[in-house]
């Protein structure tokens, strides 16, 4: 009996973790943005609001409104030519701001794809080391059941056997 159970404990899995650690890739990209990083996603945020959106619209209200009421001085008469060259400037520079946002969100999009795979694949590996695990389980409670059975066969034979003559003296 002692054979099989150091048979049994030698065949134990003692499973290792052989993957580095998880990261967040939040904080790891943070700590790597510059101040013009930080400006560009910063502007990116503002001008991609409803804030924004409803201050240029009361602005640009307002700007209409007083150069088609103005009763002594237009500084901008129709068809506003200063307003389109403000929104042109604001529009030549915003855009390529909004994009270098957009490429660092790529890139960080393309890391948290990276960082997902992984934990994916170490998902997959613990799953593995469960199943493998499980699967020496019912190999070892299939030997116990076996080595059972086999007991009761030799006390029912036992018990059940017909007496046997006493060996001469």
């Amino acid at each position: 009996m002692a054979a099989s159970s150091a048979r049994w404990q030698s065949s134990r899995i003692h499973h290792q973790h052989q993957h580095p650690p998880i990261v967040n890739v939040n904080l790891t990209h943070q700590e790597h943005m510059s101040l013009g990083d930080r400006a560009a996603d910063g502007f990116a945020n503002a001008v991609g609001s409803w804030t924004f959106i409803v201050t240029q619209s009361i602005i640009l209200a307002i700007w209409l409104a007083l150069n088609v009421l103005a009763w002594i001085h237009h500084w901008d008469p129709y068809p506003f030519i200063l307003l389109n060259l403000v929104l042109s400037f604001q529009a030549a520079y915003a855009a390529p701001i909004i994009m270098m946002s957009q490429n660092r969100q790529a890139a960080k999009d393309r890391l948290m794809a990276e960082q997902d795979y992984q934990i994916n694949m170490k998902a997959e590996e613990e799953l593995k080391a469960i199943m493998h695990h499980l699967e020496t389980q019912d190999e070892m409670m299939i030997d116990i059941l076996n080595r059972l059975e086999q007991q009761h066969h030799e006390m029912l034979a036992q018990l059940f056997a017909p007496d046997k003559p006493a060996a001469p003296a």
